[in-house]
């Protein structure tokens, strides 16, 4: 059997033997003792596939060193269902809003229906969905833009939707930003909408930076299009960030904590300069048994089925506690 990687020390370790084919199982003992209800515990796999970064498996430790996370939005931050009903991402949450016409409503959903199998189908390489994705985003942006979308009523639709953070969340928000940890937002989504439910939800605070598709509002309020380039499920990388100069303000912040839901996450600390560890935590939502398999060898560690942020931050605890005694923060 492979390594166990500890939670509560995350050591930066290497791989297990050759040949082990089962996954360790990462420990709980960092994550903050369930609310009432209760309600059953996640599973937590660490995976002893690809390296956590060029350091992995020197003996320098992960914890005490913590630099920044970077984070998808959709599905990774926000939920993925509730009560067994999906949640809405960012395009969903105005593909079904009073904003968009009954005409139009079924198109975006009829786009959804074909690409979405496309877009988490393992059997499928990111070369083979590239074409796909580019086409599912041109096509929903174009027929947003054909919606007049004014710009004030984001705030009322983003009000109006069932959009939901992860369990935890605000433990989450606050803990970062009270430890001066930045926090990458690298997302597909829809930057404004995105972005106003982080405000609405009151932990929007000046360590978060975002990346994502922002709408391109006319002189009138009117949305005439999209600002920059088109960010879809497979381009989270380098090229989006390379004329931001967001990572070269952080440089020596080489330890990295990143949180994704789709093989395109793993890529959204490729503009981080002189990157040293990477913690790669994947939540698998999703067709889980097609799936796992893929996550397991390109995560480090798979959460399945999980609504919450309790095992990321039962790790931010174990990070940061220890250095200068600086605790959770928030509910």
């Amino acid at each position: 059997m492979a390594e166990e990687v500890r939670l509560t020390e995350l050591s930066v370790r290497g791989p297990g033997p050759p040949g082990c084919s089962e996954a360790p199982r990462a420990s709980s003992r960092p994550r903050p003792a369930p609310r009432a209800p209760a309600r059953p515990l996640s599973a937590a796999r660490a995976s002893p596939g690809p390296p956590l970064g060029p350091a992995r498996g020197q003996s320098q430790p992960f914890s005490r060193v913590l630099g920044q996370v970077i984070s998808d939005f959709d599905r990774t931050l926000s939920r993925f269902a509730y009560n067994g009903k999906q949640c809405p991402s960012s395009h969903n949450i105005l593909d079904n809003s009073k904003v968009i016409s009954e005409e139009c409503q079924p198109e975006l959903k009829a786009l959804h229906k074909h690409y979405y199998p496309i877009e988490i189908d393992p059997r499928r390489t990111i070369e083979e969905k590239l074409p796909d994705m580019v086409e599912w985003w041109t096509k929903a942006h174009n027929l947003l833009c054909q919606q007049k979308i004014q710009k004030f009523q984001i705030a009322e639709v983003v009000r109006e939707s069932n959009a939901m953070l992860r369990e935890g969340y605000r433990t989450f928000f606050n803990t970062l930003y009270q430890n001066s940890v930045p926090l990458l937002i690298f997302s597909a989504g829809v930057g404004d909408v995105l972005e106003e439910i982080i405000r609405q939800k009151k932990v929007f605070h000046p360590n978060i930076h975002i990346v994502s598709n922002y709408m391109d509002f006319d002189k009138d309020g009117f949305l005439q299009g999209f600002q920059g380039q088109l960010i879809h499920t497979y381009n989270k990388n380098s090229s989006i960030c390379k004329n931001s100069g967001y990572f070269q303000q952080l440089q020596g912040k080489t330890n990295v904590l990143l949180l994704g839901d789709t093989m395109g996450d793993l890529t959204m600390a490729d503009g981080v300069p002189g990157v040293e560890n990477i913690l790669k935590i994947g939540f698998l939502n999703d067709k889980v048994e097609e799936q796992r398999e893929s996550y397991m060898d390109a995560y480090d560690i798979v959460l399945e089925k999980d609504e919450t942020l309790d095992v990321v931050n039962g790790l931010l605890q174990d990070i940061l506690h220890r250095e200068d005694g600086v605790g959770i923060h928030g509910s």
